[in-house]
């Protein structure tokens, strides 16, 4: 009979089969030495805001021609995003070799999901920009990167960068900037919620959640509330965007 510290009746350990073995492709090896490179150097901080999205909505569905090339909300974000950074150059930045470059130009970032791994394909000089070009110029160089008939040139350049996981069903989550830039924001997936209303009623809004990571060394946590606060009223003012 086995005594209660005997080992006898003890299970076997765990025991582990190889499924498959799997090396990083070069550009999951090119995503991870930039991340490690990331948070290596830049000071990682996220600031969150969410912003009622009923008016994108409306501007959206008033900018509908009824065919594939009429703007959609990530087009009005670049857009939104652009007017913000005009207020708040000090994002529209990199930092390296120990200096804070701002830029003119608003190269923005839109990040986009392949099998290689997530890739930032740059929308260029998007403050100089209509709408429509705005559009235009983001669906090209999605097409390129989803394609694979993108190379360096069409990565390089970012000042600022866009990262939305919305469309994946994604709540919130905290970017990683892409080095050298100072700033990314991440776009969270449109929730409804109860709002009080001018009845002192109830109404239910869509809501859109942002997610600002920016480089401590460089701005700090209340330029970045004020970055988010200016970039809300775009937003919820988003009319005035089709104008562009």
């Amino acid at each position: 009979m086995a005594t209660p510290d005997s080992t006898a009746d003890r299970p076997a350990g765990a025991t582990r089969t190889v499924r498959e073995e799997r090396r990083p492709t070069p550009m999951r090896r090119t995503i991870a030495r930039r991340l490690h490179e990331s948070y290596s150097e830049a000071v990682h901080v996220t600031a969150s805001r969410v912003v009622d999205a009923e008016a994108l909505l409306a501007a959206v569905e008033r900018a509908d021609t009824g065919d594939a090339h009429h703007p959609t909300v990530s087009d009005l974000l670049l857009v939104a995003v652009s007017e913000t950074l005009t207020r708040h150059p000090a994002f529209n930045a990199t930092f390296e070799d120990g200096t804070h470059r701002l830029y003119e130009e608003h190269n923005v970032g839109y990040g986009v999901d392949i099998d290689g791994g997530l890739v930032a394909p740059v929308v260029a000089d998007v403050g100089s920009l209509s709408l429509s070009a705005v559009h235009d110029r983001r669906t090209q160089a999605v097409e390129r990167v989803r394609t694979g008939e993108f190379d360096a040139a069409d990565l390089a350049g970012g000042t600022f960068t866009v990262s939305n996981l919305g469309p994946l069903g994604v709540d919130s989550f905290t970017p990683i900037i892409n080095p050298p830039q100072v700033a990314i924001l991440g776009v969270g997936r449109l929730r409804e919620r109860a709002v009080r209303d001018d009845g002192d009623g109830v109404a239910f809004r869509r809501h859109l959640p942002l997610d600002l990571s920016f480089d401590h060394r460089v701005v700090d946590g209340a330029d970045a509330g004020r970055f988010l606060r200016t970039l809300a009223e775009q937003i919820e003012d988003a009319e005035r965007l089709l104008d562009r």
